[in-house]
Formats: structure tokens, sequence, C-alpha cells
């Protein structure tokens, strides 16, 4: 469970994130990071919408990518906004698929985050 200090819970964080954040895509799901002018440690937060499945599917991914994530916070720089936006082929896949789309995205993300775009 992500605590409530590492949760984005604004509107306005979510869409500055994904205006103005790095992008990771993968084929389950698109990882956003943006780095935030306060360090109050890293923050994240989920997109799971309709096109996932119904709200038990996309309940279920939320919970999945809620446990994923909060075991990674801690190798985020503490200045790091991260949103999580899950793609409909999510709702079928296991937590170990989703897990390896995170990592991937989210190395891919860091990388042009930090300017070293491949």
């Amino acid at each position: 469970m992500l605590p409530a200090r590492s949760r984005l819970t604004h509107r306005d964080e979510f869409a500055s994130v994904i205006r103005r954040g790095r992008r990771g895509g993968r084929s389950r799901l698109v990882v956003h990071l943006h780095r935030a002018p306060e360090e109050s440690g890293p923050r994240a937060g989920f997109v799971v919408s309709k096109a996932v499945g119904g709200s038990v599917v996309r309940h279920r991914v939320s919970r999945k990518l809620r446990h994923l994530v909060a075991t990674r916070l801690d190798v985020l720089p503490g200045d790091v906004r991260l949103v999580v936006r899950a793609l409909p082929p999510a709702s079928d896949a296991t937590s170990a698929e989703l897990a390896e789309d995170l990592d991937s995205g989210l190395r891919s993300a860091l990388r042009k985050l930090n300017g070293d775009v491949r």
C-alpha cells in the first residue's frame, strides 16, 4: 500500500506530470515522470480508465500497480512525480507482466528525464 504522503491526489498534479513529464511506454502501461520543484519524496498516481474494463477489473489492476510501485518508490529520486497509466491489455496481465512493463517504462522515462535519450 502506498502511504498517503506518497500519493498524487489532485487533478492538477496528474495533469502537470502527464503534460510536462517524460514518458516510457510499453504494451500494457505508460509511465510518466516529472521533476517537481519541491523535494518531499517521490509521489505516485494511477490512471486506469474504463477502456481497461469494468470496475472490478480496473480496481484489480490499480491494486496490482499500487503494490508494484510501492516497492519501487525508494529507488526514485526525491523530487520525482510518477503517473502510471494502464492500457487495455493490462486487464489480462499478471503481476509479473505488469512488473516487467513497469520496470522497463521506469528505466526509459528516467533515462529521458536525466537527458540520456537513446
